[in-house]
């Protein structure tokens, strides 16, 4: 490894960390990490899905052991979002119509999560019909493959935002919702890149592990109003990149 694969893989690292500790992969943090230190367009957004994958298995077995889960929230969604992220796996649309848009979604999620912060714990929880589950999942799912994330990235906010679920439970479910996005758009990638980059071993071992030492705090360490905190911050980050590169 030289220097530029060593600071690459620290800032991978980092960006599971942080992400993991919310319950999300990293691959918004890892999108940008490899933008910064020039790596080429065309490896990015299957390596950031492979890293996905790793980091999201570690985070769902994480914050599932400790009962941050719901069955009835999580499969409506996977189960609509799973074709649509192959779909948008196989398409490559200009970065240029989505990106600026997305962007501001985010840091105006990222502005809510933390202004809600305070209040976290006290939240009640709504209901929310199977039907509506699945039309976000299926818009979710699409948006993932376009875009070369999980998807959690987007729907984290969404499920605290109108409140059906608590905190702690939406990082559990964005986990194992950005692990099945991100099999099903790195599948669909793979059907026309099959190029992955060949510090790939390094940058997955240095994943996998900030993966786990992110989603153990977020799911025995952190109370609700910490990982709302937390959570603005990635959506900051998230959507700083979207709208910067």
């Amino acid at each position: 490894m030289d220097l530029h694969d060593i600071i690459l893989t620290t800032l991978i690292f980092g960006a599971a960390l942080l992400y993991a500790s919310v319950g999300h992969a990293g691959a918004s943090g890892y999108l940008a990490a490899m933008a910064l230190m020039g790596v080429a367009p065309a490896v990015m957004k299957p390596t950031a899905l492979s890293l996905n994958v790793l980091v999201a298995v570690v985070a769902t077995y994480r914050f599932y052991r400790v009962g941050a889960f719901s069955h009835r929230l999580f499969w409506p969604l996977a189960l609509a979002s799973i074709p649509l992220a192959f779909i948008g796996g196989t398409l490559s649309l200009p970065s240029h119509y989505y990106k600026p848009l997305v962007g501001a979604l985010l840091i105006y999620a990222a502005w809510r999560s933390f202004k809600t912060a305070s209040t976290a714990a006290d939240v009640s929880i709504q209901p929310v019909g199977i039907p509506t589950l699945l039309v976000i999942g299926a818009s979710l799912g699409l948006l993932s493959g376009l875009t070369g994330v999980g998807g959690g990235i987007f729907l984290s906010p969404i499920l605290i935002f109108f409140r059906w679920a608590d905190t702690k439970v939406v990082s559990g479910i964005a986990a194992a919702f950005i692990f099945v996005n991100s099999v099903a758009g790195l599948l669909g990638v793979m059907t026309h890149t099959q190029t992955l980059p060949a510090s790939l071993p390094y940058w997955a071992i240095a994943a996998v592990i900030g993966g786990f030492v992110g989603a153990g705090l977020g799911s025995r360490k952190l109370g609700n109003p910490t990982i709302q905190r937390v959570l603005a911050l990635v959506l900051l980050v998230a959507g700083l990149k979207m709208m910067l590169t």
